[in-house]
């Protein structure tokens, strides 16, 4: 069975996300979603939140029959770690521009290094996503814009809920 682990913040979930879930879904048999736990930042939702609107958010757009191979999770720690827990053999990278490669790739890098029989896969986000990035997601919504063609539906509600500025 071909299983990955798709890491990330997902501070919040955006529709560039939701397109690398559903195409690597079609690559590999599972996909573990893992929402990263990270102490050194303040996120504008608590990991279990954004676990909970990944999961929605696919159930929305793709229904639960075709999310049953994706599970979303929490995690701190190591990505490679995860994945060695998890039975991984990839690790799904999102790559929205030219920009984002030189970082990915380090990365990615230190993970080979780390874990050699682990490879990192990248998907390029569809280009009508390219612009989008979590924390631009976040300021828009901090001044009470229009998300409706950047998150998914679920996750525009939340953020709505919550008001400018947060």
């Amino acid at each position: 069975m071909r299983l990955a682990v798709y890491p990330g913040s997902f501070d919040p979930v955006t529709n560039g996300h939701i397109d690398v879930i559903e195409r690597a879904r079609v690559v590999f048999d599972r996909l573990v979603v893992a929402v990263l736990v990270n102490t050194r930042k303040t996120p504008v939702l608590e990991a279990d939140e954004r676990a909970q609107l990944i999961r929605l958010a696919l159930e929305e757009k793709l229904g639960t029959e075709t999310v049953a191979g994706v599970d979303v999770i929490t995690f701190s720690g190591l990505t490679v770690d995860l994945a060695r827990q998890r039975g991984a053999t990839s690790i799904v990278r999102g790559l929205r521009a030219l920009s984002d490669f030189e970082n990915e790739q380090a990365i990615a890098h230190l993970n080979r290094r780390l874990a050699p029989e682990i490879d990192t896969v990248f998907f390029m986000t569809g280009l009508e996503h390219a612009y989008l990035s979590s924390s631009l997601v976040r300021e828009i919504a901090a001044f009470g814009g229009d998300l409706s063609a950047m998150v998914p539906e679920v996750v525009a509600r939340r953020l709505a809920a919550a008001g400018p500025g947060g």
